[in-house]
């Protein structure tokens, strides 16, 4: 497991660069153990999901998922080499040891174990790209598995939970709202009309459908924040001080609990996009707020008491079960697949997307030990 995660973190695969190279090292490390590792190329054909299978034909068997994309490195100060494994202190250090190479690697070393023994129940290996920028490189994935005569019977997604068994998080929308207006010279500012002053009118409205939500939406107090959240990340527009700016774009979110009704969300926003520019219309007849829907993937909302959820925690010895914040690709398995998904994987998310990234060499034991428990278990026939 140490070696190939020493090899993974050396791959610099920010979800913005190709990672055929990672990729087909893990073909060629998988293939060294005799498993046949298919690659699935996304059209440009500069990277690449794989899907992999060791034991019986036939029956439906036990996935672990994880990504092989990172999340840049620019901007922040590291004390150790982003794309080199150091070891300190009991951590290892590297751009994705945490989220979430290091699963991957136990994963990985999973398989090639499995493949010396008489499975009674298959594992599989699905590893995706492209997560770290909303989940877009699965779906390819998902269609493979789709059409497969059978399929897993439950999943494991390794996103770091400090090896806590998690079967829920929040569903995302990712949005972007256009406000188009009319430039003119500063000097005759109220003459034009300020795309950025409708921007902020909108931003003003998300704002207060959060303020809404937060007070008498649906909770779930098993997160850290038990309401939907709605959060504005971009805001941009404008030429330079002296012209009125006639255009501005605001990216925005919505994380949404199970069940929340995302479309009268939705609706609540054109309204309020539609009230804040039907008055200018007179004057400026192409004043214009408009929401686009750019990405999104579906919540997790696995019950506490699924066969999954107490197959893994017999798994780990867990006792309980959480909610993390962060979305994983475990929601589009279940929604999708119907795969019954939980995630348990090594370290914290605490450490991702920072400088100075690790993963404990503790945390990374109970992960060998986890999946060493699922080989048993699958040699045994479950």
């Amino acid at each position: 497991m140490r070696a190939i995660l020493e090899r993974l973190v050396a791959f610099d695969s920010v979800s913005s660069r190709p990672n055929l190279d990672l990729m087909h090292y893990v073909q060629e490390v998988l293939g060294q153990a005799g498993i046949d590792a298919v690659l699935i190329p996304d059209a440009a054909g500069t990277k690449a999901n794989l899907f992999a299978t060791v034991g019986p034909q036939g029956v439906g068997g036990v996935m672990l998922s994880g990504h092989t994309d990172v999340v840049p490195v620019e901007g922040q100060v590291w004390s150790h080499p982003p794309f080199a494994l150091t070891e300190q202190d009991g951590r290892l250090f590297g751009r994705g040891t945490c989220d979430m190479k290091g699963f991957v690697a136990c994963a990985i070393a999973a398989m090639i174990n499995a493949a010396r023994r008489p499975l009674q129940v298959p594992l599989h290996l699905a590893l995706s790209y492209d997560e770290e920028v909303g989940c877009l490189g699965v779906p390819s994935l998902i269609e493979l598995l789709a059409a497969a005569p059978v399929r897993p019977v439950m999943c494991i997604v390794g996103e770091p939970t400090g090896m806590q068994v998690a079967t829920g998080h929040k569903g995302k929308i990712a949005l972007r709202a256009t406000c188009l207006g009319r430039e003119g010279h500063s000097a005759l500012a109220p003459l034009a009309l300020n795309a950025l002053h409708l921007g902020a009118d909108f931003m003003a409205a998300v704002r207060a459908l959060q303020a809404r939500v937060a007070a008498s939406g649906r909770r779930d107090g098993d997160y850290d924040v038990p309401y939907t959240t709605l959060h504005v990340g971009k805001f941009h527009g404008g030429v330079q001080v002296n012209i009125v700016a006639n255009a501005c774009v605001l990216d925005f979110e919505i994380r949404s609990l199970a069940g929340e009704d995302t479309d009268a969300l939705l609706a609540d926003l054109a309204a309020a996009a539609e009230a804040i520019v039907a008055p200018l219309r007179a004057g400026f007849p192409e004043a214009a707020i408009g929401i686009e829907r750019l990405w999104d993937y579906p919540g997790l909302g696995t019950p506490s008491d699924a066969a999954v959820v107490n197959f893994v925690k017999g798994l780990t010895g867990a006792n309980g079960t959480i909610k993390v914040a962060y979305g994983t690709e475990g929601g589009l398995f279940s929604a999708r697949l119907g795969i019954p998904t939980v995630i348990c994987g090594p370290g914290s998310m605490a450490q991702g997307h920072k400088p100075d990234e690790y993963v404990s060499l503790v945390q990374l034991a109970r992960c060998e030990a986890m999946l060493a428990a699922l080989l048993a278990r699958l040699e045994a026939g479950f």
